[in-house]
């Protein structure tokens, strides 16, 4: 039998990034799938060297849009650790306000995604139309729709006020009936499970030999999760992960669902039982020393690696993105498809190339 080599990628009319791959096939089936990364590398890591710590926050930020703020708190974590700064209880509970908005809006910008993959353009604009809504709240309470620049080392450079809160609360009880109401067609609709359930199968097995992460991992079976850390005031709010079981790309779809409305209850909980005092503390000192913070993305665990030398500037910045780790997943999951249901696979995964070749 003849085998075919045929690039998939960079550019697709699928792929919301430039994702390289070569996919060896036979007749229709892929037999084998080669990434090529380092497509758009951008060197933010080498910034180190000339910005120092504070300014850091900006550049780690810009490591990936769609989840800045949880980059920034990642960051933030591992600095605050080196300089042994004890984070105020309100600055905690706003910082998982905000991780969590952008969990749900990165989460809708996916389901939309996939929506306009298998070719459904009215209920694509549904779910952004959700998601326009979310970045209504990141702007009216931190002044920007995507990267809002809140997180600073020591705690947050922004405050909610009660009325801010109540407006979040009803917005988020109101989102959550059109979730439903999506979720409702999304499951009843027979193109969509025809193009995603049994997509992709990867086991449980698998998912841990492998090394996947986030919703990659828990649609599998996994119920692993950096929030289950306990970070900021995840402890005080009680947190399981949200599973699936068939590890196939209904599976993912799924979970992410689910995970909107985790977040959405999240974030009620955490302005409900809002505590109230400083959003910051003064920092004095550079950062001595070396340590690996984790966090979990909308993807999956995110890690940071910094190195302080006792001076402002760091020795060492370095960067595991969930999109990274599932890529050995990804590769597994594409062997034995038919070449047309690669790209729902692949997206599958949520994958953020911007987040992998920083």
């Amino acid at each position: 039998m003849s085998r075919t080599l045929i690039p998939f990628g960079p550019q697709h009319p699928v792929l919301p990034e430039p994702l390289h791959l070569s996919l060896v096939l036979e007749n229709e089936t892929v037999v084998e799938a080669i990434p090529k990364l380092g497509y758009i590398h951008r060197g933010l890591e080498n910034l180190t060297s000339l910005r120092d710590y504070n300014q850091m926050i900006f550049i780690v930020e810009r490591v990936c849009g769609i989840c800045s703020c949880i980059h920034a708190m990642c960051f933030c974590h591992a600095v605050e650790h080196l300089m042994q700064v004890e984070v105020p209880r309100r600055a905690k509970y706003l910082r998982i306000i905000w991780s969590e908005l952008h969990r749900m809006h990165s989460h809708l910008l996916w389901l939309g995604l996939l929506a306009d993959a298998i070719g459904f353009e009215s209920l694509f604009m549904q779910f952004w139309k959700i998601r326009e809504r979310i970045m209504d709240i990141n702007e009216a309470t931190a002044g920007n729709r995507v990267i809002i620049s809140t997180n600073v080392v020591g705690g947050v450079r922004k405050d909610l006020s009660r009325e801010h809160q109540r407006w979040i609360v009803d917005e988020l009880n109101l989102l959550e009936i059109e979730m439903h109401r999506l979720e409702k067609i999304c499951t009843d609709d027979y193109t969509l499970r025809k193009r995603t359930v049994g997509v992709g199968v990867l086991s449980a097995e698998q998912v841990i030999q492998l090394g996947a992460v986030g919703p990659t991992m828990r649609a599998s079976g996994v119920a692993q999760d950096a929030r289950m850390l306990h970070y900021e005031a995840f402890k005080e709010l009680g947190f399981t992960p949200v599973t699936a079981l068939d590890g196939d790309s209904w599976a993912r779809t799924i979970v992410r669902f689910k995970e909107v409305y985790q977040s959405m209850d999240i974030v009620r909980q955490a302005i409900n039982h809002l505590p109230e005092g400083e959003i910051n503390v003064k920092v004095r000192g550079n950062p001595t020393g070396e340590v690996v913070a984790r966090v979990e993305q909308p993807r999956g665990e995110l890690l940071y690696y910094v190195k302080g030398n006792g001076s402002k500037y760091l020795d060492r910045v370095r960067i595991r993105t969930p999109t990274f780790a599932n890529i050995p997943p990804m590769l597994a999951m594409l062997k034995g498809l038919q070449l047309a249901d690669v790209p729902v696979a692949v997206l599958s995964i949520d994958p953020c190339i911007s987040c992998t070749e920083r």
